[in-house]
């Protein structure tokens, strides 16, 4: 009997694996990548929310964690992952500017905000009121580590690529089964496809389509990622991602042309350059009412877990949210109230 199961290799998933793997427990993966917002995510991890100049949810424990435990997978895999990320926040008003400026005086924000105005020196971008800098952002190349990690890491024997079965897991007492694979636990990390999980469909997972556009523009020639009301990220060779856009309505990973329009046309109040399209791109955040991720037990089946609700921070959570639930399962330690599943309970039961 092996240790675990885990259904799903997005960066919840793979956080855990990975976990597991140091730990020396013994595992397999189910996944059929159904399931895409990980592999399309830009992979920005950034301590600020630019919108409201508010620290991100557990920012300083948790990008120093998550930037250390990428370094070591670029090790493992032998591949470069992580790009440090500066981002310049367009302003749109002297008004913006002196939010800027109110927001990087304070305590928890000045280390990551520069009080410097950033001169516009690019004639490819149409910023008239100039630009705020954040340090400390990272992207990590979100596709080609979970490719790798799939590669080098797994192997035949620990890695199903189909869907999983629900109705195929028999749960006992001392552990499950499924398909003649017995295991003690299985972990849940299906990111918005919880939803059709017969044990943990109760859970608030509400979901967030967003899509990017992925252009090619030879004049453009920034090497910073540009925050306005989209994103424009470089990704090299003359390419960027612009997006994303938060559609609750809409639960497919299929791109929209409604969705192309809307950020092309932000996208055109960001940049003068000439351009083209060559890639769009969609997927389903998994995303929760209280903005919080999930963790935890089954309330009756205790050999069930799951590991999600990690929204669009899914890069800075996963490696912590993954350590948490291995400590709360091997080693009996709590799990912090606001993100422990049992704070849904009353739902199960209703």
């Amino acid at each position: 009997m092996m240790d675990y199961i885990v259904v799903g290799l997005g960066l919840a998933g793979a956080a855990f694996c990975e976990t597991l793997r140091r730990n020396h427990k013994g595992f397999c993966v189910i996944s059929d990548q159904s399931q895409t917002s990980s592999k399309v995510a830009a992979g920005l991890s950034n301590p600020v929310i630019l919108k409201r100049f508010n620290l991100a949810w557990k920012a300083n424990e948790l990008m120093p964690l998550s930037k250390s435990f990428y370094e070591e997978m670029e090790h493992e895999l032998g591949e470069k992952l992580l790009i440090d990320q500066p981002i310049l926040r367009k302003f749109s008003s002297i008004e913006e500017q002196n939010l800027w400026f109110e927001a990087s005086d304070k305590d928890y924000l000045n280390r990551f905000l520069s009080p410097v105005i950033v001169r516009n020196t690019n004639p490819a971008l149409n910023a008239p009121y100039d630009f705020g800098s954040l340090q400390g952002a990272y992207r990590l190349k979100t596709e080609a580590y979970l490719n790798g990690f799939q590669k080098k890491v797994l192997s035949p024997d620990t890695f199903l690529q189909e869907s999983f079965d629900h109705v195929c897991l028999k749960v006992m007492n001392d552990g499950v089964e499924y398909k003649g694979i017995r295991a003690k636990n299985v972990v849940f990390a299906e990111g918005y496809g919880v939803k059709h999980n017969p044990f943990f469909n109760y859970l608030p997972i509400q979901g967030s389509k967003g899509e990017y556009l992925i252009i090619e523009s030879h004049h453009l020639q920034e090497q910073r990622a540009i925050k306005s009301s989209i994103f424009v990220i470089p990704l090299g060779e003359n390419l960027y991602l612009v997006g994303a856009n938060y559609n609750s309505v809409d639960k497919d990973n299929i791109p929209s042309e409604s969705t192309k329009r809307e950020l092309l046309s932000k996208l055109e109040r960001i940049i003068n350059s000439p351009y083209q399209v060559v890639g769009h791109i969609a997927g389903v955040r998994p995303t929760v009412k209280d903005r919080k991720p999930l963790i935890g037990t089954h309330p009756i089946h205790k050999c069930l877990h799951v590991l999600n609700g990690f929204g669009s921070h899914g890069v800075m959570i996963a490696p912590w949210a993954a350590r948490e639930l291995f400590a709360f399962l091997e080693a009996g330690a709590l799990l912090e109230d606001e993100v422990t599943v049992a704070r849904y309970q009353n739902l199960y039961y209703s």
